[in-house]
């Protein structure tokens, strides 16, 4: 017998004592029955034997689950996406005025690309930095590593923010040299997003132990799993938390782009970003770093085409089941390869999703431009968005979801499928607001456009009406954005979490595909339309998603224990699964 199976007797003993009481009692006697075994489980009387030790599968089910400490290297990986995440923010929020508008337009522009064309231009920039993520991810997870994937991306984003830079200077360019820098620009920039964005993710979650779920015994007694899932959940929170901290960076260069020129507002990103090369520079002996698996993407797809040749039948690819075929790897992999299926199926809905998030960063920037902005930049209001996932990711992290997980999983898929609810409601909210604006004056439903001397002058509606569609998109993204990051790396194989993060993130790209074909729409008086369809569309794509994949949270569990080969665990001390032979290739 298990030392596991040894812990479990005097617990399944003690509730079977109980239940036979509670059966041959009143039910007064029945309710302090229960209310005493609660609370044998709940709260220890032996803190040597219970600290530190497996849980059973009651108090699995029973116990409060918490996260252990998150490791002080996690907070140098951060840094590293934070500079990041500054630099492509502070860059972007300025770039619908800088293509959509001319320098005599009020915001003032530089390529006067007009509406349609700077909308369908920030779409190409979102698709293309969501789709070199695929690339990233494979380099990584096939010859560099995550770490030296990162680095050498790095330099490339400085050269092309350097290019930004230097073709928005007044002095030096016109619209021509502008437009041809500002192309060159987002193709480079969105090269190294790519390689940055896949790996940077999983490099920090990689920081954290991979043990097993074990009992801690708090200061007042009571009993707790200390559970590496909830550590996780909580890593991806703290990570978009550094996400939306960089992402302030829109409240600089929104004002620099206003009161100083657009080549202000891309100096300062370019100066930032070396952050992230020191903190790369500096922690290079402190990070964990997974060994790059044998070519593995390329071994993965070989085992799903088994699948598909045999009726979409993975076990056809088990050695076990078929030895005489000599497949290369072994039956733990063609789990962790069901798995990532799973995976990526419940990201087949997200590119809806995507396209709605994307009106943050094209189509609301237009409609505040508007409206009365009272002195404002009218691209400064992104920073609302996230204002708001800086304040509420402490507050879901210590209050709402402890509280819901004192009666109830709050599992993935559900959090999932309320992001895309709160999404339709930001949409919902916009075709409102547009509305409201159309029946405005002077100009209704051709804001700025209905006579030559009404075209700097905004529709008499104050620009703080929009904040809430901010919010609410603020809200759908730590539901909906966060908890896809963390089933996109606690679904993958271990050596394969970036080539899986890139799937979850090549999802963006099909959504801003979609948003190239509509940006048709995106012009006056057909906005509210534009608007509602999308609430439709992302109401029936979340309602469709939980119809899919509700069934999804009761295997949670299950699917999560294929991180850790059980063969290879010694005590409570877990070993990650790599499934393939480890390269020898330098990390540095």
């Amino acid at each position: 017998m298990s030392t596991t199976e040894f812990e479990k007797v005097p617990y399944e003993s003690s509730l079977e004592k109980h239940i036979s009481e509670r059966e041959s009692s009143s039910p007064q006697d029945s309710q302090l029955v229960e209310e005493i075994d609660e609370k044998a489980l709940k709260f220890s009387d032996n803190r040597d034997e219970d600290e530190g030790r497996t849980p059973t599968e009651i108090e699995m089910s029973i116990l409060r689950h918490v996260s252990e400490e998150i490791p002080l290297r996690c907070w140098l990986v951060a840094i590293v996406e934070l500079a990041e995440r500054f630099s492509y923010y502070g860059l972007s929020a300025p770039f619908q005025n800088y293509m959509q508008n001319s320098p005599q337009d009020s915001p003032k522009g530089v390529l006067a690309l007009n509406q349609q064309g700077a909308t369908a231009l920030s779409y190409f920039f979102q698709f293309w930095c969501y789709v070199t993520p695929i690339f990233g991810g494979w380099l990584a997870d096939t010859y560099w590593g995550k770490y030296k994937t990162i680095f050498v991306f790095c330099i490339v984003y400085i050269v092309g923010i350097f290019i930004l830079f230097i073709t928005s200077l007044p002095s030096i360019t016109d619209r021509t040299t502008a437009l041809g820098g500002y192309v060159a620009a987002i193709i480079i920039i969105g090269l190294a997003t790519g390689g940055v964005k896949s790996n940077v993710s999983p490099l920090i979650a990689d920081q954290i132990p991979k043990t097993k779920p074990i009992i801690r015994v708090l200061k007042s007694g009571e009993k707790v799993v200390q559970d590496p899932n909830i550590t996780i959940q909580n890593v991806f929170m703290f990570f978009y938390l550094m996400i939306n901290i960089g992402s302030l960076s829109v409240i600089a260069t929104t004002q620099l782009e206003a009161h100083v020129g657009f080549w202000a507002a891309y100096l300062l990103p370019f100066c930032f970003f070396f952050i992230a090369v020191l903190a790369l520079i500096l922690g290079r002996n402190q990070y964990v770093k997974v060994p790059v698996g044998d070519k593995i993407v390329n071994k993965t797809f070989k085992c799903a085409l088994v699948g598909v040749k045999n009726g979409f039948n993975l076990d056809a690819a088990k050695p076990s089941l078929h030895p005489e075929k000599e497949f290369p790897w072994n039956d733990h992999f063609v789990e962790e390869v069901r798995r990532s299926v799973y995976a990526c199926k419940v990201f087949v809905y997200y590119p809806i999703y995507w396209v709605v998030y994307g009106q943050m960063l094209n189509n609301f920037v237009s409609q505040a431009g508007q409206m009365e902005l009272h002195g404002l930049p009218n691209d400064i209001l992104q920073a609302i968005d996230s204002i708001a996932i800086i304040i509420f990711i402490p507050i879901c992290e210590r209050i709402i979801y402890p509280f819901i997980r004192r009666f109830t999983p709050f599992r993935a898929i559900t959090k999932i499928f309320w992001g895309f609810m709160f999404g339709s409601g930001a949409m919902v909210y916009a075709a409102v607001l547009q509305h409201y604006i159309y029946s405005a004056g002077p100009c209704y439903d051709h804001p700025k456009a209905c006579a030559p001397q009404y075209q700097n002058v905004p529709n008499h509606v104050h620009v703080a009406i929009q904040a809430p569609a901010y919010f609410l998109i603020a809200i759908s993204e730590i539901l909906a954005s966060i908890t896809g990051l963390e089933y996109a790396y606690t679904k993958a194989p271990v050596a394969m979490k970036s080539f899986i993060m890139s799937m979850f993130l090549l999802t963006n790209a099909f959504g801003s595909a979609i948003g190239i074909a509509l940006s048709s729409t995106s012009e006056d008086p057909k906005l509210v339309w534009t608007y509602t369809g999308l609430a439709v569309a992302c109401f029936i794509a979340g309602i469709l998603f939980w119809l899919c994949f509700n069934h999804y949270n009761a295997k949670e569990d299950e699917l999560n224990k294929l991180e850790f080969d059980e063969a290879n665990t010694e005590e409570d001390d877990l070993v990650p699964v790599t499934t393939l032979p480890h390269s020898f290739r330098s990390l540095a």
